[in-house]
């Protein structure tokens, strides 16, 4: 039998477990700590009560969630070994995101070097301070690792990465003379997902305190978003090269609330039979041919003046 479940199947598990047992998950009692955390976890990302017993009887942490986590130790490793390279180097423990030697790294996205095509990925393992890279750890761990315990690393790592994308190629089309660092644009996208699945699902969503946890991710995200918008604004030391931009962070909401919503709200359903699933695709397909496009034609066609290279 297929491990995916039809409409009519769920519905017969609903019906079952209403005559065999009218006890909520919630009210379970003699759960040891694993236990626990997995029933803790299905009722932070799940609005039905048939989902979350179906998610608790057959989770079995094989896999482990490790996108999120190799992502995580993969960006503090990067930014630690760079920052520790250029105190020694530079005697400069505190270095500023437009000094020439910041943007030289072969990892962050430079308008400069565009045709680059891999800087609009890697450009999430540097980060403009700790505050950043830390906020960034936080939520991604916080908000990402459970995630990928319900939904699986294929479709937490489809939004990541498809936040990231769309985060650079929209500096690259409205904010044409900025370079990109961090992983705001994948963390905005599964955060923002996270956040309207919620709402979307207010009446079904169990976790405790969701109005204090919405408020608390609304204001660490708006916190470090008007940080980005402040840096770029603020003067550079090292003019003419500008601070980091601050779109990628709005590329990744704006997946998180199309694709990601479609991938959060069909738990282990197939995303291939959903029409809403196909329209999303198409309009990032459109969005990113767009951008190349955009990339490759209007840097001269409006004569922008750019930053020098690193």
């Amino acid at each position: 039998m297929s491990s995916k479940r039809s409409n009519s199947f769920r519905q017969a598990i609903l019906q079952g477990n209403r005559r065999l047992c009218s006890k909520a998950l919630l009210e379970e009692k003699g759960l040891n700590l694993s236990q626990r955390l997995i029933r803790h976890v299905a009722y932070e990302t799940l609005p039905r009560e048939i989902d979350r017993k179906w998610y608790y009887d057959s989770y079995t942490c094989c896999p482990p969630p490790w996108f999120m986590i190799t992502v995580t130790l993969l960006e503090a490793r990067m930014e630690v070994a760079f920052f520790l390279y250029n105190g020694v180097s530079l005697d400069q423990f505190v270095l500023q995101v437009t000094h020439p030697s910041y943007l030289k790294n072969t990892l962050v996205y430079h308008p400069q070097l565009r045709e680059q095509a891999w800087r609009y990925l890697t450009y999430i393992f540097m980060h403009a301070g700790i505050e950043h890279l830390g906020l960034n750890v936080v939520l991604q761990l916080l908000v990402g690792v459970p995630l990928e315990m319900v939904h699986g690393a294929t479709r937490i790592g489809l939004v990541y990465v498809a936040g990231v994308v769309a985060g650079s190629l929209a500096v690259s089309v409205a904010d044409m003379t900025a370079p990109v660092v961090g992983s705001s644009g994948g963390v905005y996208a599964l955060v923002s997902a996270h956040l309207a699945n919620i709402v979307m699902n207010w009446s079904g969503m169990k976790c405790q305190f969701k109005m204090l946890r919405m408020a608390v991710a609304l204001i660490c995200m708006s916190l470090e978003f008007g940080r980005a918008v402040w840096l770029r604004f603020h003067p550079s030391a090292y003019p003419p090269c500008p601070h980091p931009s601050f779109v990628a962070h709005l590329g990744g909401v704006a997946v998180g609330i199309t694709l990601g919503v479609v991938v959060l709200r069909n738990y282990e359903q197939r995303l291939q039979d959903q029409s809403l699933w196909w329209i999303f695709v198409a309009m990032y397909t459109v969005f990113v041919l767009f951008a190349v496009f955009w990339n490759v034609f209007a840097y001269t066609l409006l004569d922008l003046k750019l930053p020098p290279p690193p």
